[in-house]
């Protein structure tokens, strides 16, 4: 492949890889490039033939010990020709020596597989307008997670991911057109949750909660802002109780990833977990 290589993705590729992400029926967040450029702008990587983009990977690090692997995609009309496996030796290459996690569709699990990924849990899509949204409990309030104390932010989130991801953290809670909601009682933070704008329904993501009963709060109340926009969750079946809310909710089930890692599943707080993150940045 005399004219094909490897190289890091400028801020404006970012919003192309969101383009091609859009359409696998991702539906990608409209300002997510923000928060994952400010991340690790030297973790996206492009495959260019004759300077024409055709294949991306994301391979952001986090800590000293942890990665995360997303935005795994070639062009259609060029697969099967090597692009995209080039593409991910060097994106793992990059991650060497850490424990990596992914979020892979269905039809790509098996060749994670084989990469030397397991997987720890299924994530389920679920979309749709709440319905039966439950209180919050006696004598918690829902604020706006931009007015709580950032180490308290980072410190609550770092109970349901492997890493410290500050820089991360930040621009997500606060990003163009997100609304973050935190619940808080006796001072001390109960939940949180982001909603963000996306081509088709707006994505929550993530969902923290002490109980059914908070997360419910907090998705009904993030839904509420926009009454005529489904939304849409990514619940992890690690949590029984995550998947029982959607339900409850009336969120209908419509896409599917399975949560994969190349080390042991890392120690985090599963059953606070309601809805993860992202796809592309764990």
């Amino acid at each position: 492949m005399p004219n094909f290589e490897i190289t890091t993705a400028s801020a404006d590729d970012l919003v192309m890889l969101a383009d091609w992400a859009h359409a696998e029926s991702w539906n990608p967040g409209l300002t997510d490039h923000h928060a994952f450029y400010a991340t690790d702008p030297r973790g996206f990587l492009i495959g260019r033939l004759d300077g024409d983009p055709v294949s991306c990977v994301s391979v952001v690090r986090y800590g000293t010990a942890f990665g995360f692997l997303g935005f795994y995609l070639t062009r259609p009309e060029l697969r099967g020709r090597g692009y995209g496996i080039r593409t991910w030796r060097a994106g793992m290459s990059r991650l060497q020596g850490r424990n990596v996690g992914l979020d892979g569709v269905v039809a790509q699990q098996d060749n994670y597989r084989k990469s030397g990924f397991r997987s720890a849990w299924t994530n389920m899509r679920y979309e749709g307008r709440p319905a039966d949204v439950p209180s919050a409990p006696p004598g918690t309030a829902l604020v706006d997670a931009r007015g709580i104390r950032f180490d308290q932010l980072a410190a609550y989130d770092r109970c349901f991911f492997p890493a410290e991801r500050d820089s991360f953290l930040a621009s997500w809670i606060a990003g163009p057109a997100h609304a973050s909601l935190a619940a808080v009682r006796d001072g001390e933070l109960r939940g949180l949750a982001v909603l963000r704008p996306c081509r088709t329904s707006s994505r929550i993501g993530p969902v923290y909660a002490e109980s059914p009963e908070v997360a419910g709060a907090l998705i009904g109340a993030l839904a509420a802002g926009d009454p005529d926009t489904p939304v849409a969750v990514d619940v992890p079946d690690v949590n029984p109780a995550a998947v029982r809310l959607a339900q409850r909710l009336g969120l209908t089930p419509s896409f599917e990833t399975a949560r994969m890692y190349t080390g042991p599943s890392p120690d985090i707080d599963h059953p606070g977990l309601y809805g993860i993150t992202s796809l592309e940045l764990g």
